[in-house]
């Protein structure tokens, strides 16, 4: 399965010359993030992060930029699981405007509990391999 979000690219998004100033992509990314977590998952960052000890951090990032995006431009970020570990999830999440890719992102989190690695909760690791990639997908 595929989780899905449109982001329009705002003022504060652009650098001088009126294209998304590349860091500004990692806080969409991450926003994508928070929200699949939020919508499907059934953690919100906020109940992660306030008085649950535990938490999703990045432990590696890979991004590869296609297409510059431009202001008022309206990009459909999707997300893909590739892979759920013992205690880490590797996420793909694309950027697509339409004109085709525009970003491609992937992403390593951990599940953490006490700032120690620690293996998902079953409910979490059953939400995460619904939306697995399959070789058959």
């Amino acid at each position: 399965m595929t989780y899905e979000r449109i982001t329009q690219i705002e003022f504060n998004h652009c650098d001088p010359a009126g294209i998304v100033f590349y860091p500004r992509y990692f806080e969409m990314v991450n926003s994508v993030i928070e929200n699949f977590f939020a919508d499907v998952v059934g953690r919100s960052f906020a109940s992660m992060h306030f008085g649950a000890d535990n938490g999703v951090p990045t432990v590696a990032m890979e991004a590869v930029f296609q297409k510059p995006s431009r202001l008022g431009d309206k990009v459909r970020f999707t997300l893909r699981v590739e892979r759920v570990g013992g205690s880490s999830v590797r996420l793909v999440i694309e950027g697509h405007g339409p004109d085709g890719l525009r970003l491609r992102a992937v992403m390593t989190l951990a599940w953490i509990e006490g700032m120690k690695a620690a293996p998902w909760p079953d409910e979490m690791r059953a939400a995460l391999e619904a939306y697995r990639e399959t070789q058959d997908a």
